[in-house]
């Protein structure tokens, strides 16, 4: 059984990293687009509010997190719209404070979670620091849209361990959701992580692997670039296959970001 207050305080880190890109924002800044067709600053932040809330509920109330269970499946292409369009309309000032009341919440009921359990999601179950990994990784993703509208590089950290983690976990689930058959053979990861570390996943020897930058996996899994624009590589049919349809969040395939180069 992991201890999972590492990623738990990775998840407080990147989440604080967030707060002070937006926290001094003017109300024009808060309304600029964001890559997300529909979305604005605003939008991404209530996202992230409303998702923290509910995995708060998931781990404080069940019954709870069963009723917006309900809710999604009886509104599937609307629901997570719905619930970001609710909180972008509020003051910036009001949406700030609601984000942070949740997301420290949810840091305290993670902390004080009964070590083994599991809680509910809109995915298979998942243990702390699986749910905390998971609201990193979507913290992160939301905040590269965030950093893109506003034109901001972000200095890329350790913490993208978690997201190429749940990158590689997810590799089976990315050919499933589509119907794919999935590759019977585990493939070798290689990845330059930020400090120039090698990160290495998947038996040595395999026949197929990806290699690259840790960056660059991370935005791909994430659906926040195009495979094209990312210094990646694959070796063996199913590892490039993998390259096309990776996606490290639950839910059904995106439609992921177009090219840079424009359509192929």
């Amino acid at each position: 059984m992991s201890d999972p207050t590492p990623v738990i305080d990775d998840l407080r880190d990147e989440s604080d990293e967030l707060d002070r890109l937006v926290a001094q924002l003017s109300l024009e800044q808060w309304a600029l687009p964001t890559p997300a067709p529909g979305w604005t600053v605003a939008h991404q932040i209530a996202h992230l509010a409303w998702t923290d809330r509910s995995a708060l509920c998931a781990v404080t109330d069940e019954d709870g997190f069963r009723a917006l269970v309900e809710q999604a499946l009886a509104a599937p292409d609307t629901f997570v719209d719905e619930g970001a369009a609710e909180g972008a309309a509020l003051p910036p000032t009001t949406l700030l404070q609601r984000w942070r009341e949740g997301r420290t919440a949810l840091d305290k009921a993670l902390r004080t979670a009964r070590p083994g359990a599991r809680f509910p999601w809109y995915g298979p179950p998942m243990a702390a620091a699986s749910m905390a990994s998971a609201r990193l990784m979507e913290t992160w993703a939301h905040g590269q849209d965030v950093a893109d509208a506003l034109g901001v590089r972000r200095q890329p950290t350790a913490r993208l361990r978690h997201v190429v983690r749940l990158g590689v976990r997810t590799r089976d689930f990315a050919f499933g959701v589509r119907g794919l058959p999935v590759p019977a053979e585990e493939f070798r990861v290689e990845l330059r992580a930020p400090s120039g570390d090698l990160w290495t996943y998947g038996p040595e020897d395999a026949p197929q692997r990806v290699t690259g930058p840790a960056l660059d996996f991370c935005l791909l899994v994430t659906q926040r670039a195009h495979r094209a624009d990312l210094a990646l590589r694959a070796e063996g049919p199913d590892a490039d296959a993998w390259l096309g349809i990776a996606q490290a969040f639950a839910g059904p395939p995106g439609p992921g970001r177009p090219s840079r180069e424009g359509p192929r």
